[in-house]
């Protein structure tokens, strides 16, 4: 599988890795929104849109043979840092629920705005499937 990064001596991150060593066939999924798969918005909701972007997140990576397991890295990108601030417990019981307690290498950054006008929230991940 892979291996937690985490220096001796510092705070125990919560919900995310400081960083991750894998080995293995590396797949990378583009950033991913939260519509359904013909590409229409079922919600405006942030929680939902965030779970339906991480179904989709493991839609990809299915497709490349790996699971949410697998993931080293994520990226998420969102337009409103105190709606998603404002919503942790949700978003923590959603990622639980579609993610599992796997907890990559993460960043989170405010964007302006995504292309998709009604997307809340991008999320791009990489994947390594042990040798």
């Amino acid at each position: 599988m892979h291996t937690i990064l985490q220096p001796e001596g510092w705070a125990k991150p919560i919900g995310y890795a400081n960083g991750v060593m894998a080995r293995g066939r590396t797949v990378f999924v583009g950033g991913q929104i939260g519509w359904n798969g013909q590409c229409q918005f079922e919600t405006d909701d942030f929680v939902e849109q965030v779970r339906q972007t991480l179904k989709n997140v493991v839609a990809v990576l299915a497709e490349g043979g790996a699971g949410p397991e697998h993931i080293t890295s994520m990226t998420w990108y969102f337009t409103d840092r105190a709606e998603y601030l404002a919503n942790l417990k949700g978003l923590g019981a959603a990622y639980r629920e579609v993610i599992g307690r796997n907890f990559p290498a993460m960043a989170a950054l405010q964007v302006v705005a995504l292309v998709e006008e009604r997307a809340k929230i991008e999320i791009q991940a990489t994947a390594v499937i042990p040798d």
